[in-house]
């Protein structure tokens, strides 16, 4: 781990239960019940061939991009938002946000296209959401975004791949 986020995991330690008591009902908030995403049954391992390393690392390694280093925080054309791995659509255009955190952020995904764990990494409870098909770890999921909704879903570019209107979406991966 590394030095800065375990000072910074330490510091909110004394708001920890506090954090704890406010993250289930946002997980109930975004629930994926009635999903017809079919998860694939491909171990993550399968999907190295077909990635950059670097976005390897982001979807099966959970690692994170450094912030500011996305094309996808430029991008402003209508669209939709797909997985690198498995290339299901994920977000629409119209719910992408400029957050200010350096990373593409958007207020809302599709229905049924995500999936949630609770992550741990930095000491208090976050959000971590997924894509429903591949399991490919796209980003975290807070409550500090804007209304109506007040949801800021803060995706690694890495995870990302936008196709622009009028394109067709390609076929998805298997």
């Amino acid at each position: 781990m590394k030095r800065r986020a375990l000072l910074q995991g330490m510091v909110l330690l004394p708001t920890l239960p506090l954090l704890a008591s406010q993250a289930p009902s946002l997980l109930a908030e975004t629930s994926t019940a009635g999903a017809t995403v079919v998860p694939l049954d491909k171990p993550h391992e399968a999907w190295r061939e077909l990635l950059s390393p670097a976005a390897y690392a982001v979807l099966f390694e959970e690692d994170t991009e450094r912030p500011g280093s996305s094309p996808l925080n430029q991008e402003k054309r209508p669209g939709t938002y797909i997985c690198a791995a498995c290339y299901l659509p994920l977000f629409d255009s119209q719910h992408k946000y400029e957050s200010g955190t350096g990373w593409p952020s958007f207020t809302q995904a599709i229905d049924g296209h995500t999936g949630f764990k609770r992550d741990f990494k930095l000491i208090f409870p976050r959000t971590e959401y997924h894509c429903a098909r591949c399991g490919g770890h796209q980003g975290h999921l807070f409550d500090d975004g804007p209304a109506p909704r007040g949801e800021r879903w803060c995706n690694n570019g890495l995870a990302l791949r936008f196709v622009p209107q009028g394109s067709a979406l390609p076929a998805l991966r298997s």
